[in-house]
């Protein structure tokens, strides 16, 4: 006699499909209280239910950085003169860890690349929570917050996280097991302009006072973000820039979904270059080089804030063919570009092999592919290296590259 199945089809079909079990969601929450009589942070990392990790394995760098540590469950630090290492095993329960870390980084030549004032504090997310290898209980998910405590007066506090509170963040990478903030932050009294180009809302931020030329950069952004999207199809919710007037370091760099940029650049440097939007590239791009292999990020970044100012119309003929005698003069002299760390005549060499493999391109497909295929086929990629681009190079081609048949690549 056939058996009758009371139950609706779709509530079967949903049981059936549906795993036996879903992944606990633990919280983790980082308190960040900014201290600027001491230049200093107090951070605390608090688990909601601490057997839910087995362990947390901080790397914390350069003995000093971080200090005065306190633990729920087992603690250990190992230190030796160049690097020091933190064990957390964490008590059942609620439990946290709590420790101050400098916020203050001077380099050589006097100036900051983060620093805090009695108004203000630029710094990077991965100074506040070190690296770490993360040991979790199977079927556990932790979930991961972010809030800061300002000093009495500071206003704001700006992160490219998503904004879950006044002060509050939401952390999820998923490319990260361990979620924790990274990135450039900017807390205090703040000048602020925003914007939603494409899908992203970008703020450009500095604090008062600091001569940063806000809606300058928004503008620069919009007229040459379709370009940007064109060739990196990517669109993060949020990008920040933060930036600041002496004594902070005289450059510009990326980090996730954000970017630093000095004050006193210019947005289109003399030699038709835009610091700006070789962060922007950095950011959209996320190509990984490999170590001994950075001419391929690097190259491709300057080669783009030309590309993408010409192509929206930023630059005249006249200017473009100035800007390559100056590339070559430049790099005339570099006879290879793998292994050694990546100079200013070395990136204008890279620049100039990019340009020629994309002629190279487009000439050999008839108009059909360009670098831009390339560039887009390397977003997807872990880790880059010269072998590896040499491949997705020809590939796009479709035959061998005259071009990276070079000595500058071997």
């Amino acid at each position: 006699m056939a058996l009758r199945c009371k139950w609706p089809l779709g509530l079967l079909l949903l049981i059936v499909s549906s795993p036996l079990w879903a992944a606990k969601k633990v919280d983790l929450d980082y308190h960040v209280q900014l201290l600027p009589l001491s230049n200093q942070a107090q951070v605390s990392v608090t688990l909601a239910e601490g057997s839910a990790v087995r362990s947390l394995d901080f790397d914390l760098g350069v003995p000093g950085n971080y200090s005065d540590f306190k633990a729920d469950g087992h603690w250990q630090l190992t230190a030796d003169p160049q690097h020091s290492r933190g064990l957390w095993h964490p008590a059942p329960g609620k439990a946290s860890l709590s420790y101050r870390v400098q916020l203050n980084h001077q380099l050589k030549n006097g100036s900051f690349d983060t620093r805090m004032t009695p108004k203000w504090a630029l710094f990077r997310g991965e100074q506040l929570i070190p690296p770490a290898s993360l040991d979790q209980q199977d079927g556990t998910e932790l979930v991961s917050r972010l809030e800061f405590e300002l000093p009495k007066g500071w206003k704001s506090v700006e992160t490219a996280w998503p904004r879950i509170g006044k002060n509050r963040f939401r952390i999820d990478d998923v490319s990260r097991l361990f979620d924790r903030p990274t990135g450039w932050m900017l807390a205090g009294t703040l000048g602020s302009r925003r914007s939603t180009l494409g899908e992203t809302e970008v703020t450009v931020t500095a604090p008062q006072g600091q001569g940063m030329h806000r809606l300058d950069v928004l503008t620069l952004l919009t007229f040459v973000w379709p370009q940007v999207q064109a060739v990196f199809p990517r669109n993060p919710p949020k990008l920040l820039i933060v930036g600041a007037g002496s004594p902070m370091w005289k450059g510009s760099t990326a980090a996730r979904n954000s970017i630093y940029l000095y004050s006193g650049l210019p947005l289109v440097s003399e030699n038709g270059s835009s610091p700006l939007l070789r962060e922007v590239v950095q950011v959209f791009s996320g190509i990984n080089d490999e170590p001994g292999h950075d001419w391929i990020g690097e190259g491709l970044s300057e080669y783009y804030a030309i590309e993408l100012l010409r192509r929206a119309g930023g630059m005249s003929d006249e200017r473009y063919q100035a800007l390559q005698h100056k590339l070559n003069a430049v790099g005339k002299g570099v006879t290879h570009l793998r292994g050694a760390q990546t100079t200013p005549p070395m990136v204008a060499r890279a620049v100039m092999l990019l340009q020629a493999l994309d002629r190279e391109i487009r000439l050999q497909t008839h108009n059909k592919r360009s670098l831009d295929d390339v560039s887009q086929a390397l977003m997807r990629m872990d880790k880059v290296n010269t072998q590896s681009f040499i491949q997705l190079s020809e590939s796009v081609l479709g035959g061998r590259s005259e071009v990276l048949d070079s000595p500058l690549l071997r």
